[in-house]
């Protein structure tokens, strides 16, 4: 991506974010009702490669660290999506956690990484408090397949919630319609009735000059807003780690 290109797109996406503004780049969904139950989206593992260290970054804008004027490889996307309750309610100051492979098939993990070397402008994890409408803003890049270990995977972006400092959800968001989700394992094993919930398009930006693309991924909770409260969940992220997060 050129050098202003990456400025502007980085400039744009985080005016949006304190404008409110970068929905509208998006077709969303409406409310539902009340007495409307949404269907939950499956969970998964969480993977063997939950960064072992944390990057020097992480916010929500994975393609540049800190002040870097060099952005990652690969398909810039803007992710973005709600958390929800069953019965639609947002989830609000719920701690969302990304974290995907670079480029080069190479996570930000010490026994995540290709032999050949990885992409190290790519921040590989971000992380984001929702607002008061349970919405959360990424910007990435499109996922890839690739052969890690000895193990294949299909394209996916590792998603866990956590709330009040627990840990109470993980998930993998998939890319709709790719020929490698039929013979990923970890796919295999999801039930197909809840699989749709995983399946995600990613569509270009008619506006972008440089093939951006955008996707939207709704995460409903299969829990109350009193379960989500009640600090009783298991453990996992801490609070202060949203505050002061380990280097």
């Amino acid at each position: 991506m050129p050098r202003n290109d990456s400025f502007a797109a980085r400039r744009r996406f985080l005016q949006s974010l304190g404008a409110g503004a970068g929905m509208a780049l998006f077709t969303r969904r409406g409310l539902f009702a009340e007495t409307l139950k949404l269907k939950p989206t499956a969970s998964t593992t969480e993977g063997p490669f939950y960064p072992d260290k944390m990057p020097l970054d992480t916010d929500n804008d994975l393609l540049i660290i800190n002040d870097s004027i060099t952005p990652a490889v690969g398909e810039v996307t803007y992710l973005t999506g709600r958390v929800l309750t069953t019965t639609a309610q947002p989830i609000k100051n719920a701690f969302v956690e990304i974290w995907q492979v670079d480029s080069t098939a190479s996570y930000v993990h010490t026994k995540g990484r290709q032999p050949t070397g990885n992409d190290q402008n790519f921040q590989g994890y971000g992380r984001f408090l929702t607002d008061s409408k349970g919405e959360y803003y990424f910007r990435t890049i499109k996922p890839i397949s690739y052969t890690l270990m000895g193990a294949f995977r299909t394209a996916h972006i590792h998603f866990a919630i956590s709330k009040n400092g627990k840990r109470m959800f993980t998930t993998q968001l998939l890319v709709k319609g790719l020929p490698d989700n039929a013979r990923d394992g970890v796919v295999k094993n999801i039930d197909p009735k809840a699989l749709d919930t995983l399946l995600v398009d990613f569509r270009p930006i008619a506006a972008s000059r440089i093939g951006e693309l955008a996707a939207n991924f709704d995460l409903v909770l299969g829990q109350t807003l009193e379960e989500l409260e009640d600090g009783k969940l298991r453990g996992g992220v801490a609070i202060s780690e949203v505050q002061h997060p380990r280097r």
